[in-house]
């Protein structure tokens, strides 16, 4: 099998690790994760990663625009389990298009990576069309950060 050749980079300058602790109604009869959770984890990574790079949701917001998620996968290696402290490293990839991207690595307690993942955001404007070019100041974000 010939596996597809990447289109575009991680940013790994812009790594962001956030560690979280496995909650007891995050699991199911067995003490494992329900796979439902791990996107939620995801979208810890996501805010933690826009807290420190200053482009959170609020940011995005302040200049009207909104970045609802397009595509998601996620890929279970390891179960998480109740009372895990578990690592989530979050790092957005460099595109020319007009998206967010993000990767995620789950890793658990024992840095044994348990998830992989990806999102993909668009920018939608307060009228609600979706913007096919980056707006201004996300095109000055990545100036800033050096993606550009």
């Amino acid at each position: 099998m010939m596996k597809r050749k990447e289109q575009y980079k991680e940013a790994e300058q812009l790594k962001v690790t956030q560690k979280i602790r496995v909650r007891f109604n995050e699991t199911d009869p067995l003490g494992i994760v329900w796979h439902g959770y791990y996107i939620t984890y995801f979208e810890d990574g996501r805010e933690a990663f826009g807290r420190e790079h200053g482009i959170s949701y609020l940011d995005v917001h302040s200049h009207n625009y909104t970045t609802p998620i397009v595509k998601s996968s996620c890929e279970h290696k390891l179960p998480l389990r109740y009372g895990d402290v578990a690592t989530i490293e979050t790092t957005i990839v460099d595109t020319p298009a007009a998206k967010i991207i993000f990767r995620y690595k789950i890793f658990d307690a024992d840095n044994n990576l348990a998830c992989t993942g990806e999102t993909v955001q668009v920018f939608v404007n307060q009228e609600g069309v979706m913007v096919l070019n980056y707006p201004e100041f996300f095109d000055a974000w990545r100036t800033k950060v050096g993606l550009k």
